[in-house]
């Protein structure tokens, strides 16, 4: 297969790559709501969407179809996940804990046998057991009988757990049910899990005919570079949460069999690095490389956005580092508990980190920073201005207030054009 020798600029990859994951277009101007078929065909198109329990704002999997949408109606989503005539999205394992589309469920089948069998030693000790064995049985049986339950529907009169990850048992068996595909996630209450057996959940259009491990894996890894849209070999890998290892061959074969297509890119650092587009992908680049795909969106990322999955590609296409510091000392971190950082056009220009408080109705700005030689233009302070409008919208709050920033005017001059 010869390869693509025209060096591709950084504006080229930065656009080709905004493309492929929605985050181009600014919101509607007249305020309308994004509607339940795009919120569905955004979920689609970037593959999957990772769900998390930090809850200072929007949860992450919401935070992420706004930063693509605007505003839109999480009923929706819900809906798409969990109304029995809607369902289009069902929740499994792929980035961590996703939301995944339904017509991808047969790609997921592979890796939840693989899962039961050939468990880790942690799992292979807890199976081990006779009671959990038993357990096991018991708990399928109860949802069999009783319809969807949560964990906390299970009696537990054992010690005081140490920690998240100390579960009760009953709790291990349902997560158990859940990562081999005997369990679904029907519907959640407060945020906790409602499981029923996936036969009642499954509508009857999905498809369940199991492929093979080499076809699952082929499609992940194709669905990966066409939501990256241009990327390093490797970095398909990440974003379809395979193994660098195990992908390796795959990526390969898909080069030569012209599934993918190599081009070259100058990075951040200067350097001129091999990446890859999807062969369908490449009349894409050619407009991006013609300054064809308009740039115009300013908004907020959660630090779990898609946009970020492929390892070390924000330091080489932005010259930034995603860093979440939730879990880090508060007196260690630089710039925020959930701070999500700000795009703006084609560059990463800064962070936010917002807390809502939702008995007052006010969000929160706790530091807004901008990057080194980021310029205060009217521009940005203006589409900034609209992001946050719409991020108050978002959340139902009703008064900005910002606490800390780089400038000491910048949240003066954001609230002015608000």
């Amino acid at each position: 297969m010869s390869k693509n020798e025209s060096i591709y600029d950084l504006s080229a990859a930065r656009a080709m790559a905004l493309y492929a994951q929605h985050l181009t277009e600014p919101d509607h101007q007249n305020g309308e709501l994004a509607n339940k078929n795009a919120v569905y065909r955004a979920v689609k198109d970037l593959g999957c969407v990772q769900i998390d329990t930090l809850h200072v704002v929007q949860r992450s999997h919401y935070l992420i179809l706004w930063s693509r949408l605007g505003g839109y109606d999480p009923a929706d989503y819900d809906d798409l996940l969990y109304d029995p005539q809607d369902r289009r999205l069902f929740e499994g394992w792929r980035h961590s804990a996703s939301i995944i589309p339904l017509e991808d469920y047969r790609y997921q089948i592979p890796h939840m046998h693989s899962v039961r069998q050939n468990p880790t030693k942690m799992s292979r000790d807890w199976l081990s057991e006779p009671f959990n064995q038993e357990l096991l049985q018991s708990v399928y049986e109860r949802i069999k009988v009783e319809g969807p339950l949560r964990a906390r529907d299970f009696e537990y009169k054992g010690p005081q757990r140490e920690g998240w990850w100390d579960w009760k048992p009953a709790k291990n068996a349902l997560e158990y049910l859940f990562a081999w595909g005997e369990l679904m996630i029907a519907d959640r209450v407060n945020f906790q899990r409602l499981y029923d057996l996936s036969q009642r959940v499954l509508p009857e259009w999905v498809e369940v005919s199991e492929p093979t491990f080499e076809t699952s894996h082929r499609f992940w890894l194709e669905q990966g570079v066409r939501a990256l849209g241009i990327c390093q070999p490797l970095q398909a890998a990440d974003y379809s949460y395979r193994k660098r290892n195990a992908a390796r061959g795959y990526l390969t074969k898909m080069l030569d069999e012209g599934i993918f297509i190599q081009v070259n890119v100058r990075i951040s650092d200067g350097s001129v690095q091999p990446h890859i587009i999807h062969h369908q992908d490449q009349h894409l680049l050619e407009k991006a490389a013609d300054g064809d795909i308009p740039l115009q969106r300013t908004t907020f990322l959660s630090p779990f956005d898609n946009l970020f999955w492929a390892r070390g590609r924000d330091k080489q296409f932005w010259n930034f580092r995603n860093l979440l510091e939730a879990y880090k000392p508060a007196p260690t971190r630089i710039w925020g508990y959930f701070n999500m950082p700000i795009l703006h056009h084609d560059q990463l220009v800064g962070r936010i980190d917002p807390k809502v408080d939702r008995k007052s109705k006010r969000l929160i700005i706790k530091s807004i920073y901008l990057e080194e030689g980021i310029e205060l233009q009217d521009e940005l302070v203006s589409e900034l201005a609209q992001a946050f409008h719409s991020f108050l919208a978002f959340h139902q709050a009703k008064d900005l207030v910002f606490e800390r920033s780089t400038q000491a005017d910048l949240g003066e001059k954001i609230l002015a054009q608000m």
